[in-house]
């Protein structure tokens, strides 16, 4: 009987240990690395993702992240994607995220040198060009529709009808993003306050890079300050990190009436809400969940994901991908015509893509009705006529 009784136990042990999902939960993780362009912790996107990490951590039980940041050429000069990513799958990263546009390449390369590892790449477009292997994905989120709001707010916010943008590099994203929040800021002058188009001004001004690197870029605080010395009292930020913020709080602490807009990172208004318009940021961690559970199934595939936001409630962590949160200088009336907005945005009863709009040397972009497809807008080719700033970079 005992030996009888020891053969089940054998049995039994053997049938625990072969069962994966035992196995994930309790012995061997499914680890997931990231690589971050910047400081994990920047207020801004880079934050954002490890934030995502931690929510598959929480969400996906018997799952790790682990993480490198700083990956740009800065911090890591001559260090290539292919060897950070060596790295990881060393340490037993199963998935491998790359967040940033600049890791395409690179990311590429290394999906093709680990072809049992599962790749996502953010922002990318390999899967629509047709050179993804079959272990890479492409993900973004429709981050046009909180730049849209976030324009909408500005005009709706400023006194002297000035809006600065201060935008990053220059390339199909940064135009889009910057087209969409001239579009919410123009439709705001119009449609709300009933004014004429041409006393709304909206500058753009690229750095150079996502965030400040001394001696490479321009430098993003000068830049802000530029802008509010010179009659622009709302700055809408397009970089990863939160200079145009820190900037119009000590402007208001010389009695100035001036204010921000953040971008990437949903608290990246904190310490400074008396300055801060609103915040539009992603989130990532429902769209990392959808992979990662694929992954650990065996059912990764080759995607390209555009993820709207949840205009059942853009804040919902679980759901929306792309959100928008009031700051501490957003007005009563200005936030009841925001939220009238993000309604008729959701219901596709307002379509800022909606021609006619010209590009900025006078080539139509939509013609008169036609409504912009999906690739338009990703490759958007140029600032549309009525915004000033460069639309290409300078060779």
């Amino acid at each position: 009987m005992r030996k009888k009784l020891f053969l089940i136990a054998l049995v039994l042990g053997g049938l625990l240990i072969m069962n994966p999902a035992h196995a994930q939960t309790t012995d061997k993780p499914f680890i997931f690395g990231v690589l971050l362009v910047g400081p994990y912790n920047d207020h801004g996107w880079s934050q954002a993702h490890y934030d995502a990490g931690l929510y598959v951590e929480k969400k996906i039980p018997g799952t790790k992240m682990i993480y490198i940041d700083k990956v740009n050429p800065a911090d890591r000069p001559g260090v290539t994607i292919p060897q950070l990513v060596d790295d990881l799958v060393g340490k037993g990263a199963k998935l491998i995220i790359a967040n940033s546009d600049d890791m395409k390449d690179g990311a590429r390369e290394a999906a093709k040198l680990h072809p049992s590892i599962s790749f996502l790449h953010v922002s990318g477009d390999d899967v629509l060009t047709g050179k993804a292997t079959k272990n890479l994905a492409n993900v973004m989120g429709r981050m046009e529709y909180g730049k849209m709001i976030a324009g909408f707010a500005a005009a709706l916010t400023t006194k002297t009808g000035k809006i600065g943008y201060l935008g990053p590099l220059i390339n199909e994203e940064t135009r889009r993003l910057a087209v969409s929040a001239y579009l919410g800021a123009r439709y705001a002058w119009e449609n709300v306050l009933k004014k004429d188009p041409k006393g709304l001004a909206f500058q753009v001004t690229w750095i150079g890079f996502w965030f400040n690197i001394p001696g490479v870029t321009a430098d993003p605080t000068q830049v802000a300050q530029n802008f509010f010395n010179t009659g622009y009292d709302v700055v809408i930020s397009g970089i990863d990190t939160t200079e145009a913020l820190v900037v119009a709080r000590q402007k208001r602490q010389e009695k100035k009436q001036v204010w921000a807009i953040p971008y990437d990172y949903k608290g990246a208004c904190e310490g400074a809400m008396d300055a801060c318009v609103g915040v539009p940021y992603f989130n990532w961690g429902p769209t990392y969940v959808h992979f990662i559970k694929e992954a650990m199934d065996g059912k990764f595939k080759q995607e390209w994901l555009w993820n709207a936001p949840d205009w059942k409630d853009i804040n919902n962590p679980d759901t929306s991908a792309v959100g928008f949160l009031p700051g501490g200088a957003l007005s009563k009336t200005a936030q009841a015509s925001l939220d009238t907005f993000v309604k008729d945005l959701g219901s596709g009863k307002v379509q800022l893509f909606k021609g006619p709009l010209d590009y900025q040397d006078g080539k139509p972009f939509l013609k008169a009705g036609e409504v912009a497809t999906d690739k338009q807008i990703w490759y958007m080719e140029q600032l549309l006529k009525g915004m000033s700033g460069e639309s290409k970079a300078k060779k």
